[in-house]
């Protein structure tokens, strides 16, 4: 079952294996990455050591109020406003639908839950709403709040699933239907994006935007681990805590999450490192005549698509790139 369950997350034959030691190789990738910044930074201690300090340390959360709250919603709104005015360079394809802000309705706010997206209507008349837990203000860091903007916002989930659901002269479903390894591969994507379209400055939330990549190669570790080698919830809390900045009340929600949808927190990776492969294969074949804004206008233009398709569209685009400029 969960074999079946991996093939349907990662679009792929990957082994459960396979998908394990995928995680344990992203993890050891990008430590030394988290590293460079922390020496930047001048903090004196290890990696562990500076992961506990910005989960600890009470500058890096907003306060427990109705104030703490209301400065998490505006200082995400106003990111997002910035990153509006960068798209038009990285995007031929912007969407109609405005994107909004709000906490989650009290009726359905859990303590540490994943913030989340709720896509608008084909003509814009229902903006996208970028929905926030906040019940519980020591679940959410400071520094995961610029990352988690741009995922769940633009250029992540708003832009991918908009432009879908704005997409014409092709069958209705395709405009509904989606793919975990391709939207929340994009979503992983557009996070590292964001830093190329000169985001996430202040080098505590860059350090985030690795907490967040890290977070996702640490699922591929935890979900093959409970799911396929006899991990116990806690040996995969503890995993997480050690190996990233995550509050431990998110982790405590991300395991949970994790044990009863097996396979799926295998797709970010999965798909964030098949668009990676997609672009870099674009830029080698083009060379010059690369143009972001036509990659990600192929990556967007036919909606959500399994990996193997998305490889046959982008492949696509390069022989029609190829062939203008010959």
């Amino acid at each position: 079952y969960y074999q079946e369950r991996l093939r349907y997350f990662t679009h792929s034959e990957m082994t459960a294996n396979e998908v394990h030691e995928l995680g344990l190789r992203e993890v050891a990738r990008i430590q030394p990455e988290m590293r460079a910044i922390i020496q930047a930074l001048g903090f004196e201690g290890s990696l562990p050591e500076f992961f506990r300090f910005v989960r600890e340390d009470s500058r890096f959360y907003f306060p427990q109020s109705d104030e703490g709250r209301e400065a998490y919603l505006a200082q995400t709104r106003e990111l997002l406003k910035k990153m509006d005015a960068r798209l038009p360079d990285y995007f031929g394809l912007l969407p109609k639908s405005q994107l909004i802000v709000k906490r989650v309705e009290a009726y359905r706010e859990q303590d540490g839950a994943a913030q989340s997206y709720q896509v608008g209507t084909a003509d814009g008349t229902r903006p996208g709403i970028y929905y926030v837990h906040l019940s519980d203000m020591s679940a959410y860091n400071k520094i995961d709040l610029e990352t988690t903007a741009y995922h769940e916002g633009s250029p992540g989930h708003h832009m991918q699933l908009s432009i879908a659901k704005e997409l014409t002269g092709i069958p209705r479903f395709r405009t509904d239907i989606g793919y975990s390894a391709y939207v929340e591969g994009w979503g992983l994507y557009a996070e590292k994006l964001a830093k190329e379209m000169g985001a996430l400055e202040d080098p505590y939330n860059d350090f985030g935007r690795l907490v967040g990549e890290i977070w996702r190669a640490i699922r591929l570790v935890v979900d093959s681990g409970l799911h396929a080698k006899g991990w116990s919830e806690a040996q995969a809390v503890n995993y997480m805590l050690e190996n990233s900045a995550i509050p431990e009340g998110a982790v405590r929600s991300e395991i949970r999450r994790y044990l009863v949808m097996p396979g799926q927190a295998t797709s970010y990776k999965a798909g964030m490192l098949k668009i990676q492969e997609l672009r870099a294969a674009a830029q080698a074949r083009l060379g010059d005549d690369f143009d972001i804004r036509g990659f990600h206008d192929a990556v967007l233009g036919g909606g959500a698509v399994p990996l193997p398709i998305l490889e046959r569209a982008v492949d696509d685009w390069i022989e029609s790139q190829s062939a203008a400029v010959r």
